[in-house]
């Protein structure tokens, strides 16, 4: 029942689609009605080239009959370039649907956390909207060639002697019902066929992502046969559907071959009753030139291409509807830079058992995290790389889910929010900025729910950092080129743009890894100063942590919270960790592992810098500019 209903909105999607290019559906029906007259002229032509011209003594004029129907063939010919296009300009539109449809449901359904392995998703937006998009196709191509064509061979046999119908249709309409009865069986192991690459891709998926996993416990044999398991049942359910491919034979046998041997077996009857010699060799030629090619077209693009493209788009469209999103909050116009953005009541921040892993066999990368960020607080996350900092930050965004455990942002669970909802929380700025083409305005104001003015950009834009950048630029109004800017320059705007958010709670992945220390240290200290708003940066400097209220260290599936100083004493990791950071020489704002050496007054003493650690290969003879020995030394 439910198969039957989602064709009846299939076939009124199509029928809506098709109104709606009422000038590519004439121009499409137009030029087959050009290949209707070549079926026609084919087949009656040869029937008056013999009575008319050949078999009456008249060859000119069986010439004459001739030429026409290759006039016809000609005009054919010229036409199926025009088919071909009017049907791609019904079939793109569809694809472009498509797309966007399973795009819009994946994204959808990952941020509801209904569909945590994208492998199913990405076999619908590359498999099926495909084999859709080829599917509509030739069933659009076949069914107009099946109806003209026929059409005019039908006409053509009423033409040259009613009788002829008499023999040529009953089996044509015997073949079409035939044929009609096995689409269903069709579509259901067409539909099983799906399913089952589907689950394969899953299955694969899971795989590829958990080698080292299954090849550290040894599960090689266990994962090779669930592997095979689903590659036998896609094999199981293809030749199934290949067995009731098989009906489209039949209907062919009948529809094609049995009007020929009714043709030939009752010929003695009909030049009885009047058929002439011509007439029945245009019979024939109706039937082998137009009926049958016509017919194997139908039957092979309606039961391949039309079953598939009936359990694509079911699959595609038909999918339960996703859970409304609730409408989002009304959230207070921001203010301008300095002021608070919106209060938030209780906690800004709360992890409760927070567990994820990339695959069901993988290793978590967090395992069990618990952690509680005040409004207003200060966070950095730090540890080495490749422990989840960057997954963190995807978390608390929502754009991942949690495989267990709880997130509340702002009082608010983040389980089933929308995007829509969750703009108005929180706002991620991610290691790559992104810059579009427009207006320093458009650019900085895109996230609010109104166009700032221009004092609020400006100030917004020097509370970050980025007031020289935007005087460069031209001001609110300038034009911004994404391929003329720097990585510094554009981490600076996405800031200024973050800034102006009226999210109460900002998230920075590495966002300020491309500008120095000083510029760094002041885009933090503004988010961190303003009223009511809560910053998690996950830090690539030590001078970050020192900034934090809070410091999160991650390390390997394990977690450390507290202050700096805590975590120095009671976290071997993070003194690990810092050590590699050292920063002896902070005090004077230079956190990344070079000192300037104080101004002495030596004969060769030029401002250089040295580093407290080895940098790992020598330093060549007079690489700092030597000038000779120093007190004969």
């Amino acid at each position: 029942m439910a198969d039957e209903v989602t064709t009846r909105r299939q076939v009124a999607a199509g029928l809506r689609a098709l109104r709606r290019r009422p000038r590519v559906v004439a121009r499409l029906a137009g030029w087959s009605a050009v290949q209707a007259g070549q079926s026609f002229l084919l087949g009656y032509g040869v029937a008056r080239a013999l009575d008319g011209g050949f078999l009456a003594g008249r060859p000119g004029a069986g010439l004459g009959w001739l030429a026409l129907a290759g006039v016809g063939v000609l005009a054919g010919a010229l036409s199926t370039g025009r088919v071909y296009r009017a049907v791609a300009e019904l079939v793109e539109p569809l694809r472009d649907t498509l797309v966007r449809a399973v795009v819009d449901r994946a994204l959808d359904r990952a941020v509801r956390g209904a569909e945590r392995d994208g492998a199913a998703a990405v076999s619908r937006l590359t498999t099926q909207t495909e084999i859709a998009r080829d599917s509509l196709a030739g069933l659009v191509l076949v069914a107009q060639t099946f109806l003209f064509t026929t059409a005019g061979a039908l006409f053509g046999l009423l033409l040259l002697a009613p009788v002829l119908l008499l023999v040529v249709l009953p089996p044509l309409l015997l073949a079409l019902g035939v044929f009609a009865a096995s689409l269903r069986p069709l579509a259901g192991r067409q539909r099983a066929v799906l399913a089952a690459d589907e689950a394969l891709a899953g299955e694969l998926g899971e795989v590829c992502e958990g080698l080292r996993d299954i090849t550290a416990c040894g599960a090689e044999d266990g994962v090779a046969a669930g592997a095979k398991d689903r590659v036998e049942g896609e094999l199981r359910a293809a030749l199934s559907l290949a067995r009731w491919g098989s009906a489209r034979v039949v209907a062919l046998a009948l529809g094609g071959q049995v009007p020929l041997v009714l043709l030939v077996c009752l010929a003695p009857w009909l030049l009885d009753r009047g058929v002439t010699a011509g007439e029945l060799v245009g019979a024939v030629t109706f039937v082998l030139q137009g009926l049958l090619p016509a017919l194997t077209s139908l039957v092979q693009g309606v039961g391949g291409a039309g079953a598939r493209l009936a359990v694509v788009t079911g699959r595609l469209l038909a999918e339960p509807p996703p859970e409304p999103l609730a409408e989002p909050r009304a959230e207070p116009r921001a203010e301008p830079p300095g002021r608070a953005p919106g209060a938030v009541g209780g906690p800004a921040l709360v992890l409760r058992g927070v567990s994820f892993a990339y695959g069901g066999r993988a290793d978590p990368v967090l395992d069990g995290l618990d952690l509680t960020l005040p409004a207003g607080g200060h966070l950095a996350v730090v540890g080495p790389s490749g422990t989840g900092k960057s997954t963190l930050a995807l978390l608390l965004s929502g754009l991942l889910r949690p495989g267990a455990g709880e997130i509340v942002l702002c009082g608010e669970p983040l389980a089933g929010r929308g995007t829509a909802e969750l703009a108005g929380l929180r706002v991620l700025i991610p290691q790559e900025a992104y810059v579009f083409s427009g207006t320093v305005a458009e650019n900085l104001g895109y996230l609010r729910p109104a166009p700032p003015g221009d004092d609020e950009v400006l100030a917004a834009a020097a509370a970050v950092g980025a007031g020289g950048l935007v005087e460069r630029l031209g001001g609110p109004g300038g034009r911004v080129t994404p391929t003329a800017l720097s990585a510094g320059e554009r981490q600076s705007l996405a800031l200024a743009r973050a800034y102006l958010s009226p999210a109460p709670v900002t998230v920075l992945d590495e966002a300020t890894c491309h500008l120095d220390p000083a510029a760094e240290a002041r885009a933090e200290r503004a988010f961190a100063a303003r009223p009511g708003s809560t910053l998690v940066v996950v830090a690539h400097r030590i001078s970050s942590a020192r900034r934090a209220d809070r410091v999160l260290l991650l390390d390997g599936g394990r977690h450390a919270l507290g202050s700096h100083e805590e975590l120095l004493r009671r976290s071997a990791g993070y003194r690990e960790l810092t050590a590699d950071w050292s920063d002896p020489a902070g005090a004077t704002g230079y956190p990344d592992r070079v000192d300037p050496v104080a101004g002495t007054g030596l004969p060769n003493d030029r401002g250089q810098v040295i580093a407290h650690r080895s940098l790992g290969e020598p330093q060549p003879f007079r690489d700092l500019g030597y000038r000779g020995a120093v007190g004969g030394e």
